[in-house]
């Protein structure tokens, strides 16, 4: 495997645990205000984003490659709404978007062709995700503050049955 290609994985092998880190600390926040819908939503979130690190974990093993794993910083743990917590869930999913980008426009340079058809599934995955954020957050500027509203909006993202 190309040492640079390599290093990038890595690289985005740790993007995508602290994601799931900083999904479970949203969730904590959501719990800890009651908003339980949104709570397991955000729990659901975090471990789809550990399965997402652990494909890429796998694969570089698959490679005969050495996975290094770095330190996950503390995620932010307070949060001004429920809205805020989605808003910042749709801008993570859009730096996670340009960081896949960047890393298959490397594998496409470094004609790391095993590495692009891996990351092909991710490509796919990252527009589903910023889909449901998107639409998400349009429901809760829709609903601005109207507490009956948020109630409901808690209700339908605690229906969320599994991590994708």
């Amino acid at each position: 495997m190309n040492a640079t290609v390599l290093s990038a994985i890595n690289e985005q092998i740790n993007s995508e645990f602290e994601a799931s880190y900083t999904y479970l600390a949203m969730a904590g926040f959501c719990a800890e205000q009651k908003f339980l819908g949104a709570a397991k939503w955000l729990r659901f979130q975090s471990d789809e984003e550990r399965m997402h690190g652990l494909k890429l974990f796998d694969f570089v093993l698959a490679r005969d490659g050495k996975v290094e794993l770095r330190t996950i910083e503390k995620p932010q743990v307070g949060f001004d709404s429920l809205s805020a917590v989605f808003e910042q869930a749709l801008a993570h999913e859009q730096r996670v978007t340009t960081q896949i980008n960047t890393l298959y426009e490397l594998c496409f340079s470094a004609k790391a062709f095993a590495e692009m058809t891996e990351l092909q599934w991710f490509l796919t995955e990252q527009v589903e995700e910023e889909k449901i954020a998107r639409e998400i957050v349009a429901k809760f500027r829709l609903v601005k503050n109207d507490p009956a509203a948020i109630l409901d909006l808690d209700r339908e993202l605690g229906a969320r049955s599994v991590a994708a």
